[in-house]
């Protein structure tokens, strides 16, 4: 399995790790999220090390790439086992960068970083109980993120059920819808977890993910988001990417992640320290 282009610190040394989480087990229409994190790696290949606007390079970084962990059925138990992972690395004092895997992975993420705001970027509102009777189903991934966050703030939601919206009403959820991006800026107290689900973008952009839903974000908008919330996060994740497009949802999930590493240690010099 290759590396995440630029992830060539040890382990040890450490202030980012790239933890792959290839579930694909409720994923709806089109399968094959468990690809998504070798296509990431994969087409990040042609970035440049530099970045221009932070004047770094990302191979100062200190950024890992610890592989992917292994995943099974179970969804319930992989979840428990990448939760356990990912606390391992937040307690050596590293921010996880996981790259799934269905969205479903985000749930153990938010369980390990315990932030006190979840911010996603997606298509959906993913408020629901349960999909097709499956509670750990990827639909259900901010109702279960409340369970640990304080709040959730949904960036460029555009569906949903009338059960999620009656959710997405209370005190605890912001939605900004994708018309409303350019305007909205952050605005919460405490830690942020950041979850990037790929079909938050246009499928013109980034056909290659699960349940593509049209009227979505540019990857420029996606990136002014991720530059935003960065400074505040203690993780974050990109997920939902699969293998049934030429790599445009794989390239842009990666470059997010390299813009997320780039932003968030410009914030925070002791991260890259």
């Amino acid at each position: 399995m290759s590396q995440f282009p630029g992830s060539h610190a040890d382990a040890d040394d450490a202030r980012y790790a790239v933890v792959g989480a290839p579930l694909d087990v409720s994923t709806t229409f089109q399968p094959g999220t468990r690809f998504g994190p070798d296509r990431i790696r994969r087409f990040a290949r042609t970035f440049d090390d530099y970045d221009r606007r932070t004047d770094a390079r990302f191979t100062d970084r200190s950024v890992h790439d610890a592989g992917d962990l292994r995943a099974w059925d179970d969804a319930a138990e992989y979840l428990d086992f990448l939760e356990a992972e990912l606390r391992e690395w937040h307690d050596g004092g590293v921010t996880p960068l996981l790259v799934g895997g269905e969205h479903t992975v985000s749930v153990a993420g938010v369980r390990a970083a315990d932030p006190d705001v979840f911010v996603t970027v997606d298509a959906h509102l993913d408020l629901r109980t349960d999909y097709d009777g499956n509670e750990l189903s990827h639909a259900t991934t901010t109702r279960h993120a409340l369970d640990s966050a304080d709040e959730a703030v949904i960036v460029g939601a555009r569906t949903g059920s009338p059960a999620e919206y009656e959710r997405a009403a209370e005190s605890d959820v912001t939605v900004v819808a994708p018309e409303e991006v350019d305007e909205w800026t952050p605005e919460f107290d405490g830690d942020a977890y950041l979850s990037v689900d790929i079909d938050g973008a246009d499928p013109a952009f980034a056909p290659g993910t699960g349940t593509m839903e049209p009227f979505g974000l540019t990857p420029r908008e996606m990136r002014e988001t991720v530059r935003a919330v960065a400074p505040s996060c203690v993780a974050f994740d990109t997920v939902e990417v699969n293998d049934r497009d030429d790599g445009q949802a794989a390239a842009l999930a990666g470059k997010l992640l390299r813009e997320f590493v780039f932003a968030h240690a410009d914030a925070r010099p002791e991260a890259s320290a």
